[in-house]
């Protein structure tokens, strides 16, 4: 938190001033402190489904989208106007084409509340509640158990609210929120929630974002925190009576990204690829050349093609010696040959397709190959080559 407080001073009719105001500023926003916490979780814990009950403008869910470990993202929340004016905001973009995702990656908004029971809910391992269960009443906060940790069920659940010890340090010690129906003190937060980890199977442990000032440590973090983890036991039931077609909500958005896991877009990268890295050791051949003055005559190995610069992709060992122990590129008359087992053996390429006749089969419409298909086969000169005199 930045400076903790700053004060100001007003003045009425006679003179005398009234008290002056305390104004907490936090260092980030605290907003920004809560979406980092989740975050982390993600970092740590790396889940692959997440939802986020409540999620309002869906700021949480761009924040986790370009998380390479999350496949599905689900957002829910009862103001349905709002997600579908954000809901463009998560389409993919030109760069997400250009560039696609490992993994597939699925993002739906429903307009819906969080203590309606809806079975495409169910198996998630991340369910996040930010700043949510304050605006429950009575009747939906009794629900809200039951249908997030007894139905629904997630791996992970995490939930944050305000503490209410901290507002004595704002300028009006209200409610922080007119829609606010409570707000908890730590004690009243931590009752409520080991009784809901012990009667539904979680584990649960506290913490929170939003430091006091110096001097007011005693009233804890501004918003607290729990984290609740299913128990081993509890993981390991089936709920299958329960796991029925459930559709309650109403998706208003849903967008799938492009990824590697698509054929389409992993012929596009794997092509764009393979000819960014045959054009670069052709190049390198040529350079070569011209630096030696050596002639062409007949076929030629490159047996220098496994130096590696100081500049440009820094390999491991391991991948240098994968490098060194694949067949060699080579020029045969006007032809310029590069192994398939060759390209494979290049970290970008081993990453897309470790597989020499799984490459062969994805660039063999789009690139030359040799008659027996073993390398890839371009012009060892070009008309380029003489305007930049290569």
């Amino acid at each position: 938190m930045e400076g903790g407080k700053a004060q100001c001073t007003n003045v009425i009719g006679n003179n005398r001033e009234v008290p002056k105001e305390r104004i907490i500023k936090f260092k980030p926003p605290l907003y920004r402190q809560r979406y980092q916490f989740v975050k982390d979780i993600v970092d740590q814990h790396e889940p692959k489904k997440v939802a986020d009950l409540g999620c309002g403008d869906t700021s949480l869910i761009r924040l986790l989208k370009v998380y390479p470990c999350i496949k599905e993202l689900v957002g829910v929340d009862i103001d349905e106007d709002k997600l579908r004016w954000r809901g463009d905001q998560l389409s993919p973009f030109m760069g997400d084409f250009l560039k696609p995702r490992d993994l597939d990656l699925t993002i739906t908004l429903y307009h819906g509340s969080a203590v309606e029971r809806d079975s495409r809910l169910l198996g998630f391992d991340l369910i996040t509640c930010i700043e949510l269960i304050e605006h429950l009443d009575s009747g939906d906060l009794a629900r809200f158990p039951e249908v997030v940790f007894g139905y629904m069920s997630p791996a992970m659940v995490v939930i944050s609210t305000p503490n209410s010890e901290f507002n004595p340090l704002f300028p009006t010690e209200n409610l922080r929120d007119s829609d606010h129906k409570f707000e908890w003190d730590r004690m009243q937060f931590q009752t409520w929630a080991l009784f809901v980890a012990n009667r539904y199977g979680y584990s649960v442990e506290f913490t929170g974002v939003g430091d006091p000032p110096a001097g007011a440590e005693s009233v804890g973090f501004c918003t607290q925190i729990g984290i609740f983890r299913k128990n081993e036991e509890r993981a390991a039931e089936s709920r299958v009576s329960e796991r029925q077609d459930e559709h309650v909500y109403k998706a208003v958005f849903t967008a799938s990204y492009p990824s590697l896991q698509q054929e389409r877009f992993l012929r596009l990268v794997l092509v764009n690829e393979v000819s960014r890295q045959v054009e670069s050791l052709r190049l390198k051949h040529l350079r070569r050349l011209r630096e030696e003055g050596e002639g062409l005559l007949g076929i030629q190995p490159l047996e220098n093609d496994s130096n590696f610069p100081s500049f440009g992709p820094v390999f491991t060992d391991a991948e240098k010696a994968r490098i060194e122990n694949s067949p060699k590129p080579f020029v045969a008359g006007r032809k310029f040959f590069v192994p398939l087992r060759r390209l494979v053996a290049y970290p970008k390429l081993h990453r897309i397709c470790p597989n020499e006749d799984v490459m062969r089969s994805l660039v063999d419409d789009c690139v030359s190959l040799s008659s027996d298909g073993s390398a890839v086969v371009v012009d060892l000169h070009d008309h380029y080559d003489y305007l930049f005199e290569i």
